[in-house]
């Protein structure tokens, strides 16, 4: 029997969203998807609201940066973690322009400013993730022990998809850097597959199911979610583009013994990006 106590929900991808964020126009297919123009105002207290009412107890935010600079900085993810210390985590990101100031910058990210990964996003910078730009994040990452967070599968906004093929990308890294934790969100569609090949095969690999609502997931990845890939995948949201409530909506429906409902919606993440 499940208790009655409320369970702990930990949603590994969320934003905080900035008007320059919202703005960007290859947001316009996922406003078109969801018939939401995400027009805000967006203060701290709608994303709090948000993750209350679908009972998530932290929220990991994270910076953007692309080639366009900076659409949430660094600067900010700390100030509102700093407004919700309780609640939120904060994940930094960096210009890989220069990778050694992209190093530098991961490096304040985590010692200064207490984050726990960085993510980047491959296909912002339409670029593939082994492209030489990204190793010396890579390495840094491994020296300071935070994961690499990345999305996998298709891109929703209108830019190119091919860079976020599981295979041979995610597979490839995995290999050169073996002890480095990678999480791929987005769970890898129309790839899920493949993420699951990967993520299979090497140690540090990980799902989170950000911006797909449970009703969404693939059978193959709900096949692996309740058996032996129940330590790799992470429950997320991609705030705001879906809400908490709605992306847990069916979560019933998924059939999880306990174990495997307690360690997606929190017991992964909590190991992942160390969060006590």
């Amino acid at each position: 029997m499940r208790s009655d106590a409320p369970p702990t929900i930990i949603d590994a991808w969320m934003q905080h969203p900035t008007p320059r964020f919202m703005a960007q126009p290859w947001l316009d297919s996922l406003k078109r998807w969801t018939g939401n123009d995400f027009a805000g105002p967006w203060p701290l207290e709608a994303t709090l609201a948000a993750m209350d009412e679908g009972r998530v107890t932290r929220g990991i935010i994270s910076a953007w940066v692309g080639p366009m600079g900076a659409l949430v900085a660094n600067d900010e993810v700390a100030a509102w973690v700093a407004q919700a210390p309780d609640r939120l985590v904060g994940v930094g990101s960096v210009d890989i322009t220069r990778p050694m100031d992209a190093v530098r910058e991961l490096r304040r990210c985590v010692k200064q400013l207490g984050f726990r990964g960085v993510r980047v996003l491959p296909w912002l910078w339409e670029l593939p993730p082994t492209h030489p730009r990204f190793y010396p994040l890579f390495a840094e990452c491994c020296e300071l022990g935070v994961p690499f967070c990345t999305q996998v599968g298709h891109t929703g906004p209108l830019k190119p998809s091919e860079v976020g093929r599981p295979i041979p990308y995610i597979d490839q890294i995995a290999i050169d850097f073996p002890e480095l934790v990678i999480v791929g969100g987005h769970i890898g569609y129309p790839w899920t597959e493949e993420m699951v090949a990967v993520c299979t095969k090497h140690p540090n690999v990980f799902i989170d199911t950000s911006a797909y609502t449970v009703k969404r997931y693939p059978p193959a990845l709900v096949q692996y979610l309740a058996a032996h890939g129940r330590k790799k995948v992470l429950f997320g949201t991609n705030w705001p583009m879906i809400s908490p409530a709605h992306a847990l909506a069916g979560l019933d429906a998924l059939g999880l013994d306990d174990e495997a409902r307690a360690l997606f919606l929190a017991g992964n993440a909590q190991r992942v990006f160390k969060l006590a």
